[in-house]
């Protein structure tokens, strides 16, 4: 399979020594995120391929440039899955840009994210030079994990090559509730199922309906559906995969997309407009023009953050402001991976 390590490696240097700055670009399926910049594209969409896969370990390791749609192929096959439900964009997105973009489905709060999943991670730093960080065994990440900061980064700190990942298996069944419900009653309804022992994989409302997703042994699942008294979805699976992927009407269109991440049990911002809620409350997308100022005002006070996720002014900050120590920490850190600043200048904020 591809290895491009030594190529990458290469242009790197050679962008270093020309004071270029570079772009990196996968499968190009997440260019709408982060901030508009200029620079040198830097392709790692040939960097793929399985490198190792235990099942009987639950673990998997494969290069940055990786196609989803491949991993989660070769996980159907022993009956596991990225338990973190990859957002997918289109058949080029890719394991990678996922990490960087620090992307997680409609389980997250049950299954985990993408960060909490990563064992460890190999990459070129902005003077050329491979690194590995953690390992393929969780006692590897003990203590201050340099890969899950990648988990974000926006690539800023360095060229993944390789990712190491817990993978875990499949659940028995799947079964998804549904029923009409007001908004502020759903929010109450979600924080109230997520609080019980329960198989729940999935809270959602959307255009005045509740969902609830159920997942795990035949028994549990069908005790909690009958335990609760909702009425089955038929066609459930479908729905979840359009909502993870991002295919569902509410994703569509020109306007703004804003994405909170806020108090599970907070208040809806007051804003007119469409919404949709996932992760039992604790995401919230809203559709509609706005200020960030204002827009971090409204996060702030339901106890969370705001990011305009896609749409907008890309050359403006995008993501929520940081705390001038936090700030200092970032750019150190950013300094001691990248000290040129090569990586995907500006693309997560103004002064990175």
């Amino acid at each position: 399979m591809p290895d491009i390590t030594k190529h990458l490696q290469q242009q790197i240097s050679e962008a270093r020594n020309q004071g270029h700055k570079l772009a990196i670009v996968g499968g190009g399926s997440k260019q709408f995120m982060g901030r508009k910049i200029n620079a040198v594209q830097l392709d790692v969409g040939g960097h793929t391929g399985i490198v190792d896969y235990q099942p009987l370990e639950l673990v998997l390791t494969v290069r940055a440039g990786t196609p989803l749609s491949e991993i989660e192929t070769a996980l159907a096959e022993k009956n596991q899955m990225l338990s973190f439900e990859p957002p997918c964009f289109g058949d080029r997105s890719t394991i990678g840009g996922t990490l960087a973009c620090n992307q997680s489905g409609p389980g997250r709060p049950w299954w985990n994210s993408v960060r909490d999943q990563v064992l460890g991670v190999n990459l070129i730093n902005g003077k050329g030079e491979k690194l590995r960080f953690g390992g393929q065994v969780m006692k590897n990440v003990a203590g201050y994990d340099v890969s899950r900061t990648q988990a974000g980064a926006m690539g800023t700190l360095g060229v993944m090559t390789e990712i190491s990942l817990k993978v875990l298996p499949r659940p028995a069944i799947t079964m998804t509730l549904s029923r009409e419900m007001e908004h502020s009653e759903a929010i109450r309804f979600m924080n109230a199922r997520a609080a019980e022992p329960k198989p729940l994989s999935g809270a959602c409302w959307l255009d005045g309906t509740l969902y609830l997703r159920l997942s795990g042994a035949h028994s549990a699942v069908e005790a909690t559906a009958k335990h609760w008294d909702i009425p089955v979805m038929t066609d459930g699976d479908t729905f979840w995969r359009q909502l993870r992927n991002q295919q569902l009407d509410f994703f569509a269109g020109e306007q703004p997309l804003w994405r909170f991440s806020i108090n599970s049990s907070a208040a809806t911002p007051p804003l007119k407009g469409p919404w949709l809620l996932d992760w039992a409350g604790s995401q919230r997308w809203y559709r509609g023009d706005s200020e960030m100022a204002t827009m971090e005002a409204l996060a702030e006070k339901a106890g969370g953050q705001v990011s305009l996720y896609r749409g907008g002014n890309r050359t403006g900050e995008v993501m929520h402001h940081q705390q001038p120590a936090l700030q200092t920490i970032q750019k150190r850190l950013k300094h001691s991976f990248d000290p040129d600043a090569l990586f995907n200048p500006g693309r997560l904020y103004s002064w990175l």
